[in-house]
């Protein structure tokens, strides 16, 4: 059994509900299975620390959790054209990984989830692949061989799986995003099985 890590950070519940997606086009695939783990929150108050284990969700991911994995969906919601700061803090925290080489030539996708049609999703997902290229990891789109692609007036790029959730995170996603959620992650979790083979 193929592990996938779908490892995302959520603010308002909308890249959760993708990465929730991403894990069922994951689990479709005979012979691969979604690991969904979460990072915590960051703070730029010193003292302020977050529980080893979350109330509720997905548990905090561990550098094990990415070792362990045959690929890997990384999902944020857009900070300013870029990956959210909780995610790019525990990226960062990889190296020891990257001196070993133990991401290298693992499939990887995106996702993430702006407040807005031009509210930065492509620039997000091109910045959440540079720390993947760098790790040696095998970038995965979704090919316009998926009709939403061309169709959709929401969210949905050749870069990964993207929502517009609006301003105040309330709007609900698309049909065409989700299936655009759950074809990401089961040509993520196909080309994992693929390449192990």
């Amino acid at each position: 059994m193929a592990d996938i890590l779908v490892l995302y950070y959520s603010h308002g519940g909308a890249v959760r509900e993708m990465a929730q997606l991403v894990a069922r086009g994951v689990e479709s695939v005979d012979g691969a299975k979604a690991r969904i783990r979460t990072v915590p929150k960051v703070s730029a108050v010193s003292e302020a620390t977050e529980p080893e284990i979350p109330a509720t969700g997905a548990p905090y991911v561990e550098l094990k959790d990415l070792e362990e994995c045959a690929g890997l969906a990384l999902g944020s919601p857009t900070r300013f054209g870029n990956m959210a700061a909780a995610l790019k803090y525990f990226l960062d925290g990889t190296s020891g990984l990257w001196m070993k080489g133990a991401l290298i030539g693992k499939p990887a996708a995106v996702f993430t989830s702006t407040a807005s049609m031009h509210g930065g999703n492509e620039a997000t997902l091109l910045s959440m692949m540079i720390p993947l290229l760098h790790h040696g990891m095998l970038i995965v789109g979704l090919p316009y061989s998926e009709p939403e692609l061309t169709s959709t007036t929401s969210g949905g790029t050749p870069y990964g799986a993207s929502h517009v959730a609006g301003p105040a995170d309330d709007k609900p996603m698309s049909d065409a995003e989700r299936r655009l959620c759950i074809a990401l992650g089961k040509r993520l979790a196909e080309t994992a099985l693929k390449l192990a083979a």
